[in-house]
């Protein structure tokens, strides 16, 4: 296999890895909008960061976290949270995408940032991808019985001791960096959708939490493998091919679990 090719299997696994646990969560706290509002934002990071010659991984980071807060106190202060999502999505990435046509002497292919380019991920970008998967990793184990907690009831939660709001800002920081590590091999706008795809899959198939967001991991590894060779013999883009094989997994899964 060429080099380009190993870089792109073992960055769609890192994301995965990161991907898997986190999109249970995504599921279960029904989530989409959010995970949408904040991949957008990272378009806007993009440009910031090309805007100010710093790292994308950086920008993105920092706009998705602050999309995630935006969002957490719209919603705290009664705002229908749907209606908020939708406003505050769709203008982050229609500025991200304008603020990137004014920037002077700065070219850039924003179909990379839009829909991934995972064959031209470098080493660097690797240690970037693996670092940011090991953070989540690491995050998510720490709180992982408070998080189910505050998911199951968050009344039960507050009557053990937890923070509902707390718990949510943890899976806002982990959700932004799972942004930023995965722009580069899917893209924003298909970002969500590696989040919801494996772990509904992996729902299908499974009985325990733990169960679920282990095989979510598997699910994301394996759409990367099929994604990778549809688009490495038919010609296709790498990153929707990615989320194609997904779809595909998923639809496998609903044959399998009625089986079962």
């Amino acid at each position: 296999m060429d080099d380009f090719l190993i870089r792109a299997l073992i960055a769609g696994v890192g994301v995965a890895l990161a991907a898997g646990p986190l999109g249970a969560f995504v599921v279960w706290r029904r989530m989409a909008y959010f995970g949408d509002a904040t991949a957008h934002a990272a378009i806007l990071g993009v440009a910031i960061s090309l805007g100010f010659s710093t790292s994308i991984y950086l920008g993105t980071v920092i706009t998705a976290v602050g999309m995630g807060l935006a969002i957490s106190a719209l919603s705290a202060r009664g705002h229908a949270i749907e209606t908020s999502l939708g406003v505050l999505s769709h203008s982050a990435l229609a500025l991200g995408l304008v603020a990137v046509s004014f920037l002077s002497g700065v070219r850039v292919d924003l179909s990379a940032f839009l829909f991934g380019d995972i064959l031209a991920v470098s080493t660097t970008d690797l240690w970037v991808i693996w670092g940011g998967a090991a953070l989540v990793l690491a995050l998510l184990a720490w709180r992982w019985q408070a998080l189910l907690t505050a998911t199951l009831s968050p009344d039960l939660a507050q009557s053990s001791g937890l923070n509902p709001q707390r718990e949510q800002l943890v899976l806002t920081l982990a959700l932004a960096v799972v942004v930023a590590v995965a722009i580069k091999v899917v893209g924003a706008l298909l970002i969500t959708a590696m989040l919801l795809i494996p772990a509904t899959t992996a729902r299908n198939l499974s009985k325990t939490p733990e169960q679920m967001a282990a095989f979510a991991v598997g699910v994301g590894i394996l759409a990367s493998i099929g994604g990778l060779l549809l688009s490495l013999y038919a010609d296709t883009p790498a990153g929707p091919s990615i989320v194609l094989a997904a779809g595909g997994l998923f639809l496998l899964s609903l044959i399998g679990g009625r089986r079962a």
